[in-house]
């Protein structure tokens, strides 16, 4: 940022009432920019746990695991190979889970 040394230099009071300014006006601005909304339109996005569902159909293609990849057995996610942390008595462990 450039500076103008010709210009009258401002004492730390004349500084500190700025500032103290900047702030009211800033706290007035935060307030007024305010937006009203409407509760009930916003409440309608919102499903409630416990819904009744039994109306909905699901459209998910489901893929079998593949060859290159295992079961946690903690967290029951299917992972790539690459994320095997290890493996005692056939049971996989993920190194999510691991760590």
């Amino acid at each position: 940022m450039a500076t103008d040394y010709d210009a009258p230099r401002k004492t730390d009071d004349e500084l500190s009432e700025d500032s103290i300014e900047e702030l009211k006006t800033r706290r007035n601005d935060k307030r007024s920019s305010s937006v009203d909304v409407d509760e009930t339109e916003q409440a309608e996005g919102f499903e409630l746990p416990g819904a009744d569902l039994s109306g909905e159909e699901m459209s998910v293609r489901v893929i079998p695991r593949q060859a290159d990849e295992f079961t946690c057995s903690k967290c029951f996610l299917v992972h790539h190979r690459s994320q095997l942390a290890s493996e005692k008595n056939g049971q996989m462990v993920c190194s999510e889970c691991a760590a």
